[in-house]
């Protein structure tokens, strides 16, 4: 009799009659913070810094291309969070121009962000290589942040002050342009074009839309164009619209500090400087709370990292998180370069973050890596010792730690969207 039941229950197995095992549904993302600072022609040995910081750029798109999905990995989807170079090619651009902005000079910022051809010859072209690392072989986006556009002037409405006491005192750039950046990532070039997962796009590319298919959901990615005007998001909530229904991360440079806030840096604020512009609290006022199919914001731009997470207008948490690592020097101290105060490198950190889609309440594991150091955060021994004075001094050395490895619970994710399929 028990043989007998075996049996029956192994054909029953094999007939579909009880459930198969549990399939993976597990995936990462992977966010590429701002590079700006690897990619910065003044940062290699060429122009007689210590070592040669591009490498450190590379190797990240390296890593990420040897653990894609394509190439036996778990990374489904890549999002660069904007300042992917350092420099700009203009004083302004044509179109601030003929609005009537006025530039004034600022002895400190510009001596730092001259306008400079080594732009095109050196760091987008560092860029341009690093990127063809995974073109074809994963969706992917890349958003502009202010140093990816053509200009970024000091405006003649927030001149900096006669003397430095804060980073206000500076006065307020304003970026313009986007020729640049779309020589790499417009909507018509090669790592985009005819592909079937870019969706959508908006003024060039400076705005784009992005679907892929990972643990048993297809998602909707926007990546939007640094202080996105209105025109940027009324586009943007047309694509939600062609989308109904499919879960929504989407990708900004400037959206929230260290701290948490949704709040601009009072040296490059867009919205004060331009009408025209948004700023962060504007972008979840008028798009991202209004939106329930949106459930994450990933962004850069602000030096440090936080999660919050707040109800949109129909009661639903959308989790936020910053990332940005571009002060970060251990390495350019280990080889000994001097830098200059505000000075950085980034030490190859980025987010790695991984879905498990199949619990019963989805979650994501954020950690962060270094592909210079090849340690994850949480591995690292020195890393609060390293980095905690200069970004959340007032932390203690584990909650340093839990900033750049926890996990994230997605309450409610299943009644919003549905089981995985």
């Amino acid at each position: 009799m028990r043989k007998t039941a075996t049996l029956l229950a192994a054909a029953a197995l094999f007939a579909g009659a009880v459930p198969a095992l549990a399939q993976d549904r597990s995936f990462t993302i992977a966010a590429i913070p701002d590079t700006q600072n690897y990619t910065d022609y003044t940062h290699q040995t060429a122009e007689g810094f210590k070592f040669d910081a591009d490498k450190m750029f590379l190797d990240q798109m390296a890593y990420i291309a040897a653990n894609l999905r394509a190439n036996g990995g778990d990374i489904d989807f890549v999002t660069a969070l904007g300042d992917v170079w350092q420099h700009q090619t203009l004083q302004m651009d044509p179109g601030h121009a003929a609005r009537g902005f006025k530039r004034v000079a600022n002895p400190i910022l510009d001596a730092h962000f001259a306008p400079t051809p080594k732009v095109t010859t050196v760091e987008i072209a560092t860029a341009r290589k690093g990127y063809e690392m995974i073109a074809g072989k994963v969706p992917f986006s890349v958003v502009p942040g202010n140093h990816d556009y053509d200009a970024m002037w000091t405006d003649s409405n927030h001149p900096p002050a006669a003397k430095f006491t804060d980073m206000a005192s500076l006065g307020m750039l304003h970026p313009g342009g986007l020729n640049n950046f779309r020589s790499l990532f417009g909507a018509d070039k090669s790592f985009f074009k005819d592909k079937s997962w870019y969706v959508a796009s908006h003024d060039g590319g400076a705005d784009s839309a992005q679907v892929f298919t990972a643990g048993g959901y297809t998602f909707l990615h926007i990546g939007l164009q640094f202080d996105a005007p209105n025109a940027s998001l009324e586009w943007a909530a047309r694509i939600i619209a062609q989308h109904p229904g499919l879960p929504t991360i989407v990708s900004t440079h400037d959206y929230m500090t260290k701290e948490g806030e949704r709040v601009a840096n009072p040296m490059i604020d867009g919205h004060a400087a331009d009408p025209e512009d948004n700023n962060p609290q504007m972008v979840w006022d008028k798009f991202i709370s209004q939106h329930d199919q949106i459930f994450l914001v990933l962004c850069g731009h602000e030096h440090g990292q936080a999660m919050r997470v707040d109800n949109n207008r129909a009661g639903h948490p959308v989790w936020q998180v910053l990332a940005d690592y571009q002060d970060r020097k251990q390495s350019a101290i280990d080889a000994g370069a001097k830098m200059g105060p505000g000075e950085g490198i980034g030490d190859g950190w980025l987010r790695l973050m991984r879905f498990d889609m199949g619990s019963a309440t989805p979650t994501i594991r954020v950690r962060t890596y270094s592909t210079h150091y090849k340690k994850q955060s949480s591995d690292t021994p020195d890393y609060a010792t390293w980095y905690k004075a200069a970004e959340k001094p007032k932390l203690s050395d584990e909650a340093f730690h839990g900033e750049d490895d926890f996990k994230i619970d997605l309450t409610g994710f299943r009644a919003r969207f549905g089981n995985p399929r």
